[in-house]
């Protein structure tokens, strides 16, 4: 075979394997291609992304290369539901606009899930689902400890301005931020739930509709405070899980108040960060991957024909 003719048979090899290749990225890239776009939603004091580091650290980049349309809000980082739920709802609605979705599945942690439930209550037409991880959705239980009151009470200006440094960081420096709305919340959920009671456990610690209207509600959550040494934020949630002797919690929200719709998984070897992936991605020994949590996430709404 002359040089000229092996030349051409390595270049038509490489252009096979390209083809080959190309097509087996694409049929990677299905896997997580729900019907309606996900939307992120972060918690209390959290941000959608700071200095290229996101608040679901990884997650949004890996969902998109597995197919799927990823929107991730940016709402008040200290500021009751009402609010947040308000702001949320507002992005929708231009990213509705703009390119013609109807729906949203809402995937929010933490004070997240309770604003995406807003947003339902307000606009139930715009939701296709929401999975809340690690959401306080129920804190009556924790009335007696009100060491979070008092710190969002009693140092509401200091709470406020570290708010707004994290919405100036993040590029959302006009986002308002009022720690005293969001304790007067967090101490009155049973008002809130009153008011947006779609999913609601039958009882405390148990479950609720999965199917409310045209709308599917989800809730999962860890039940560890501290799972790797390693992590700094390991000590501070080991200590505040311990605030609450007895009661299993992910080192902030304890495991029942966590419980909302249809529960999926409520014991997770994660702590709150751990469930967005956070420090960092230091999360526990043998835990399951919490980016490869999100893209599950993503099938399971998929297969639902969401």
């Amino acid at each position: 075979m002359s040089t000229s003719s092996l030349s051409r048979c390595v270049s038509l090899a490489a252009t096979l394997l390209a083809a080959l290749s190309t097509s087996a990225c694409y049929a990677a890239t299905a896997t997580a291609k729900t019907k309606y776009p996900i939307v992120l939603v972060h918690g209390m004091a959290g941000f959608d992304s700071i200095m290229g580091i996101d608040y679901f650290y990884q997650v949004p980049d890996e969902l998109r290369k597995n197919g799927a349309t990823v929107f991730v809000a940016s709402v008040s980082s200290f500021n009751d539901n009402d609010v947040r739920g308000e702001q949320l709802l507002k992005q929708m609605k231009d990213w509705a606009a703009a390119k013609g979705y109807t729906k949203f599945n809402l995937i929010a942690h933490s004070q997240g899930g309770p604003t995406a439930r807003y947003v339902h209550g307000v606009a139930p037409g715009m939701v296709a689902s929401i999975t809340s991880i690690g959401s306080p959705h129920d804190l009556t239980t924790m009335q007696a400890d009100n060491t979070l009151g008092d710190l969002l009470t009693n140092y509401s200006k200091v709470v406020a301005a570290m708010g707004s440094v994290i919405g100036w960081a993040s590029g959302n420096s006009k986002l308002p931020q009022d720690p005293v709305a969001l304790q007067a919340w967090a101490s009155n959920t049973v008002a809130f739930n009153a008011r947006f009671p779609a999913g609601k456990p039958i009882s405390y610690c148990g479950e609720g509709a999965e199917k409310v209207g045209n709308t599917l509600f989800y809730s999962i959550t860890g039940n560890q405070a501290a799972t790797n040494s390693w992590d700094i934020s390991d000590a501070i949630l080991k200590q505040a899980g311990a605030s609450t002797p007895g009661v299993a919690t992910d080192g902030l929200v304890p495991v029942c108040a966590a419980h909302w719709g249809k529960v999926l998984r409520d014991d997770y070897p994660w702590n709150h960060l751990d469930e967005i992936n956070h420090v960092l991605g230091l999360v526990g020994k043998g835990a399951p991957d919490p980016v490869a949590f999100y893209i599950q996430q993503a099938v399971r709404l998929k297969l639902k024909g969401l």
